[in-house]
């Protein structure tokens, strides 16, 4: 059930439930990390909303050196390959792949009052926001297909269950990869309480930001001076691996809605049996969407080459743990900066497989951050202000009125800031001393036998949710790891500001 997603986060049945070290520049507060506990991955548990990035990203993945073929050009026929993009469009887009897209039809009272005031506020809106111009507000795609979550494992594993050269085994913990040399042989995992060791020619781990430099670094494969202190036997000096950690931070700022026109009745316990008969029986209603059908990406300044800013739109002020903050009606935008140069890490703190590792990400921790995020909200709040929202406010609800200066604004985001759950970049890909993997097929640098394909080969995080960007990795890891010939680059004209 699409809107049923406050119901898997922090679900220690759905989710592994992680958190932060005390962040030093956010109170010292631990921030909590969602992360799916199913087939799926955490596409199983997400906001469903499908974004590619800029093509900027793109280019700047490429500007790396080892990393020519990872700009727009190479990479747009795999995002292409992968969708099927249901509302249509242009050659940008794909139709014949596995991941049908669904897109937001943004068309009640509080949608058509952002659009328009995103307009007063001086911004454009745009066709697509995954087409030829990202920069703009428009309605977003989403992973949702007939009423449905269509998470990757929906879209790519259940079809092909009965292959005979596939075994899924679930509940199955990784423990140790196994080495003869630099070679990858074999893994060790626990399966009902006993310890399974599996021969392999070939191992690709896809545990995600956190769990991929978590596995290199228990089999001994990252930096001697984390590891060599717990114990644990060097098998190859690669120092950046669970170095370069990366997320999105972001807040809601939310309004009081004078009208009945937001969500909130659909969270009434009395509405809920009507509302699950209609979603149950005919895929239809409030429950068959993520309600996050719009939103864009604006420059918070004008020295700003492309989007810095991800907007997404909610008619309903509520949190991701399906919290309110009034119990009436009311509408949010969610606001966070997208390039920030702040690092973290990721690293094991014992020998023990199911220990969790120990993770700091450093939200805020840069001068430039700090400065983006008072831009964010000061456009953020430009925009909910418009005219077009006048007939709708009761007022701003959260930070409120009370935080104004930018010294409170920075306090506000250390006291409400989330992840936007988009950890990325902690087995980076290149060519440099702090790189992972290999771009041109995945393997571990220095290794054989063992290729990591997951968000945490990104070298930078992309201006936009994370789940497409990710599986347009995996597309292309494919094609390099069979030897395939890779898709002809298509040099596609795209909007520079």
């Amino acid at each position: 059930m699409p809107a049923g997603l406050s119901i898997p986060i922090g679900n220690r049945f759905y989710d592994w439930i992680y958190e932060t070290e005390p962040e030093p520049f956010m109170n010292g507060r631990r921030i909590y990390q969602g992360r799916g506990k199913v087939l799926g991955g955490s596409s199983s548990i997400n906001g469903m909303i499908f974004q590619r990035g800029n093509p900027l990203d793109y280019e700047r993945w490429a500007a790396d050196p080892g990393m020519k073929e990872w700009d727009f050009a190479h990479c747009l026929p795999y995002f292409k390959k992968m969708e099927n993009c249901l509302a249509g469009g242009d050659d940008f887009r794909g139709y014949q792949g596995p991941l049908k897209l669904e897109r937001g039809p943004a068309s009640t009272p509080l949608f058509q009052a952002f659009f328009q005031a995103v307009q007063q506020a001086g911004f454009e809106l745009t066709n697509d926001v995954n087409g030829f111009c990202q920069e703009g507000f428009a309605a977003f795609d989403k992973n949702v297909f007939r009423g449905r979550r269509l998470s990757a494992a929906r879209a790519y594993l259940h079809p092909v269950m009965n292959r005979s050269n596939l075994k899924v085994i679930c509940r199955a913990h990784a423990l140790y990869i196994r080495f003869d040399g630099n070679r990858a042989v074999g893994v060790d995992f626990s399966y009902k309480g006993q310890k399974v060791s599996l021969q392999s020619g070939e191992i690709i781990s896809c545990g995600g930001a956190f769990n991929s430099p978590q596995l290199l670094q228990l089999s001994g494969i990252g930096n001697p001076n984390d590891l060599e202190p717990l114990g644990v036997k060097i098998v190859h000096e690669l120092p950046g691996v669970g170095e370069n950690l990366q997320d999105h931070l972001e807040v809601y700022v939310q309004h009081a809605c004078t009208q009945p026109v937001s969500m909130q009745p659909a969270l009434r316990w009395w509405n809920k049996p009507w509302i699950g008969f209609q979603w149950l029986f005919f895929r239809k209603g409030p429950a068959a969407t993520n309600h996050f059908e719009a939103g864009g990406f604006a420059r918070s300044n004008n020295q700003e080459s492309y989007p810095n800013l991800m907007f997404h739109f909610l008619p309903l002020a509520i949190r991701y743990d399906g919290t309110s903050p009034t119990g009436g009606h009311g509408y949010q935008v969610h606001i966070g900066p997208m390039f920030s140069n702040s690092r973290g890490s990721v690293k094991i703190t014992s020998k023990d497989p199911f220990a969790k590792p120990s993770l700091r990400m450093n939200y805020l921790s840069t001068l430039e951050d700090q400065k983006e995020w008072v831009e964010a909200i000061h456009c953020a709040r430009k925009i909910l202000g418009q005219s077009a929202f006048d007939e709708f406010s009761g007022g701003e609800i959260s930070p409120g009125p009370s935080v104004d200066s930018d010294e409170e604004i920075l306090e506000w985001v250390r006291r409400d800031g989330e992840t936007a759950y988009h950890p990325s970049c902690s087995c980076a890909m290149g060519t440099g001393t702090q790189s992972v993997v290999d771009p041109k097929n995945f393997k571990v640098h220095g290794m054989e036998g063992i290729r990591v394909v997951d968000a945490s080969v990104m070298p930078y995080v992309p201006n936009a949710n994370i789940n497409a960007p990710t599986l347009m990795l995996a597309e292309k890891a494919a094609d390099l790891i069979l030897q395939n010939t890779p898709l002809p680059k298509q040099a596609q004209e795209f909007y520079r500001a």
